[in-house]
């Protein structure tokens, strides 16, 4: 069956990627949230070491870094180009890679494949069912001072959350490599500094279940806007006063705190 754009709003999580050499993984933890045209995404693998203790940044240790490092996940808009879907990330964990993220999309029984453009791989993918798709919005985000960018994602009673590095990494390497390279603990702790939370909205809060910086885990949401300004914290920590660039949808931030 053909995919548009309308088929994609909500949760999908992958149950496989496959690349012509044969190799597979279907063991990563990937979360794609869709919304109207913006999307976030993360992926992480097994193996994950223990965080308790760490709350935040500086507490890491490099085989904590190490781990994180190997993480996945990007957010930005989804176009149409032609036959295939394009993701195009304005904000991504791992370094810029040498090829654009397009691909068909069809379905297939009660999943969905998509097949690379520019790289060879399939991936299957499953739609979170029973959550709502709808109301949904979502918002870019910049904060000048610091020179970071962000977007939150609304679909349904789910959420997440994306927040640029303050470094620019060196193109087509990997974060390993980045880390590996680092010549300080302090600089390898800045090089995976990048948030991508999954979170649920409950009647106690929006709280985040899963995040790249796993200290998150657990933290409630604190959402206001006013004047073209989001001020966003979580749990806890020092609020940040973001400016919105643009909106998509509706915000209902009334069960945000």
């Amino acid at each position: 069956m053909t995919v548009t754009h309308d088929d994609l709003p909500g949760l999908w999580t992958r149950s496989l990627i496959a690349w012509p050499d044969g190799r597979r993984d279907i063991a990563t933890q990937v979360a794609w949230l869709q919304g109207t045209s913006l999307y976030i995404d993360l992926r992480q693998p097994v193996a994950r070491p223990d965080f308790s203790g760490v709350t935040g940044l500086r507490d890491l240790t490099q085989p904590q870094i190490a781990w994180l490092a190997t993480q996945e996940g990007f957010a930005g808009v989804l176009e149409r180009e032609d036959q295939y879907f394009v993701w195009r990330r304005e904000i991504d964990f791992q370094p810029q890679a040498l090829y654009s993220d397009a691909g068909t999309l069809r379905f297939e029984a009660d999943y969905m494949i998509e097949e690379g453009r520019d790289v060879a791989y399939i991936e299957h993918w499953h739609r979170d069912a029973p959550r709502a798709t709808a109301p949904r919005w979502g918002a870019r985000l910049s904060d000048p001072e610091s020179g970071r960018t962000g977007m939150i994602l609304s679909v349904g009673t789910l959420f997440m959350i994306a927040v640029s590095r303050k470094l620019t990494l060196p193109p087509q390497l990997h974060l390993s490599e980045c880390v590996a390279l680092a010549g300080s603990l302090e600089l390898a702790q800045d090089l995976v500094d990048c948030e991508l939370s999954l979170g649920r909205v409950t009647p106690a809060g929006w709280i985040i279940e899963r995040s790249s910086l796993p200290w998150r885990e657990g933290a409630t949401v604190s959402l206001s806007a006013r004047d073209g300004r989001l001020e966003l914290a979580a749990g806890g920590s020092e609020p940040r006063l973001w400016t919105i660039v643009n909106v998509e949808g509706a915000p209902a931030l009334g069960d945000a705190g």
